[in-house]
């Protein structure tokens, strides 16, 4: 049994964790979606959950279970809702289940949360989430959340070892470099890298079109190359991100921090 993992423990073992008023309970977030001929489906949900497993390790937190199912993915960043397989909420039930989750993290008592999202399309309905259930607990409430993307973690120095050459931007980087790199260290049995696509990065005008011009995508669903990727860059970018991540976190929420609440 891993301790890590909320979903491990008993009620009254998880209750004796909760005794501790410093305790951080991270929630990843993820998507079932496309992530080209090499990645799994459930690439977001995966890495979120990893990633947030590294850094519970590093504050002595406890994760709870993935949301994996995620809000609609974009044609400019996810590839687009036409790829068989990419299973997606509306942004109103990813908000309502997000509320509904940390609503019930309240009433048992935990008061550090943080939402690890590694799905690009969920921030503003995780955002929506979190204010919805902030407001219905209201200012009494110890609860206090930290939300993020994992990929803002990764520093100019490791983004550039990572891609000597020039970054193409996280929004192109759907399946491509970081998340293939990434599978690599955490998951290299789920990574073929014999079909990788060999095709150049997508191009896409400065607007939408709605119905979605599938035709803008490259069918691979993959949205600049991945034949960068390594498990070498998987590893350093996954201890310099959860690192990271875990630096934030004990700033914010431990108490003996000399910074002054929000």
């Amino acid at each position: 049994m891993n301790s890590v993992l909320m979903s491990s423990l008993s009620w009254v073992a998880y209750q004796e964790r909760l005794q501790d008023g410093e305790l951080v309970l991270l929630l990843p977030c993820g998507a079932l979606e496309q992530h080209g001929p090499h990645l799994p489906l459930g690439t977001d949900a995966l890495l979120s959950d990893a990633i947030a497993q590294a850094v519970a390790a590093k504050v002595n937190g406890l994760v709870a279970p993935t949301l994996s199912y995620g809000y609609k993915s974009q044609p400019k960043s996810g590839g687009g809702q036409h790829f068989p397989g990419t299973t997606s909420l509306d942004g109103q039930s990813l908000s309502q289940i997000t509320r509904d989750v940390i609503r019930e993290f309240a009433r048992h008592g935990v008061k550090n949360l943080v939402v690890v999202d590694g799905h690009y399309e969920n921030q503003w309905f995780l955002t929506e989430g979190i204010d919805l259930a902030m407001r219905e607990l209201g200012a009494a409430n110890p609860l206090r959340i930290m939300r993020l993307e994992y990929w803002d973690f990764c520093t100019e120095e490791t983004l550039h070892h990572v891609f000597p050459e020039g970054f193409p931007g996280f929004a192109l980087e759907h399946a491509a470099v970081i998340e293939t790199s990434l599978m690599l260290h955490y998951f290299p049995q789920l990574v073929h890298l014999d079909v990788i696509p060999d095709e150049k990065s997508a191009d896409f005008p400065p607007y939408d079109l709605y119905p979605a011009c599938t035709h803008w995508v490259p069918p691979s669903g993959v949205l600049s190359s991945a034949k960068g990727a390594s498990a070498e860059n998987g590893a350093l970018m996954a201890e310099q991100i959860t690192a990271s991540i875990a630096k934030a976190i004990t700033y914010e929420f431990s108490k003996g921090h000399n910074k002054p609440l929000c």
